[in-house]
């Protein structure tokens, strides 16, 4: 157990910390999960607008590593781009 105030504090603000870049990291893998199962190409690239966008935040908040951020949007990238030449 924590015997000094600025550790006690250290554990409080680390826990609120956890939960908030824990949210942030299912929220996208959510709205990754959701890309990969449109059909639409329309739809699909204004998903990858906003995908692309909150992976790029949790690599630049060191939640997920930077290289795993633009290996996901590059496979994701190349889903969409495949749509398009399906419904074409």
């Amino acid at each position: 157990m924590a015997n000094h105030k600025s550790s006690k504090k250290a554990i409080r603000s680390s826990a609120k910390k956890r939960l908030m870049n824990r949210y942030q990291h299912v929220t996208t893998r959510n709205m990754v999960k959701r890309l990969r199962t449109t059909t639409d190409h329309a739809m699909a690239v204004e998903l990858f607008k906003t995908v692309s966008s909150a992976l790029d935040k949790l690599a630049k908040r060191n939640i997920i590593h930077k290289n795993k951020a633009s290996n996901n949007k590059s496979k994701l990238a190349r889903l969409v781009n495949g749509l398009k030449t399906a419904s074409a």
